[in-house]
């Protein structure tokens, strides 16, 4: 449940704490956020699968960070829309975590707790 913890930590700090990102790096941070939520809903999804391995939860949350704000910088250097790729990668996953967080807190409350060993999405 770390991650989830941090993920509330961070929008609680984010609301009291305002910061105005510079228009011309909005796209980075933007695709930067979408790459560490990511990594949280997989952090959640590992947790409930109890697989989850904090070297594995911060290479990933830090590592896909910075490379989806260097593909959208280097897409801005070319002139082309290179982090479309990241957003569509990093969106994916982010609804196909949120799908195994739904399922298994369905199941869980509906007393179906098959849902760790079942790997249908």
């Amino acid at each position: 449940m770390i991650p989830l913890f941090g993920l509330i930590i961070g929008i609680i700090l984010g609301i009291f704490i305002p910061y105005d990102i510079p228009p011309e790096y909005s796209s980075y941070v933007a695709i930067a956020i979408l790459a560490a939520l990511d990594s949280v809903f997989g952090g959640i999804v590992s947790t409930l699968q109890k697989k989850f391995d904090m070297k594995v939860f911060l290479s990933g949350f830090f590592g896909n960070a910075l490379l989806a704000a260097g593909l959208a910088y280097i897409g801005d250097k070319l002139g082309i829309e290179i982090y479309l790729a990241a957003v569509f990668a990093f969106g994916n996953r982010l609804f196909l975590n949120f799908a195994i967080i739904r399922r298994f807190l369905l199941n869980k409350y509906s007393k179906k707790d098959n849902i760790i060993n079942n790997n249908n999405v």
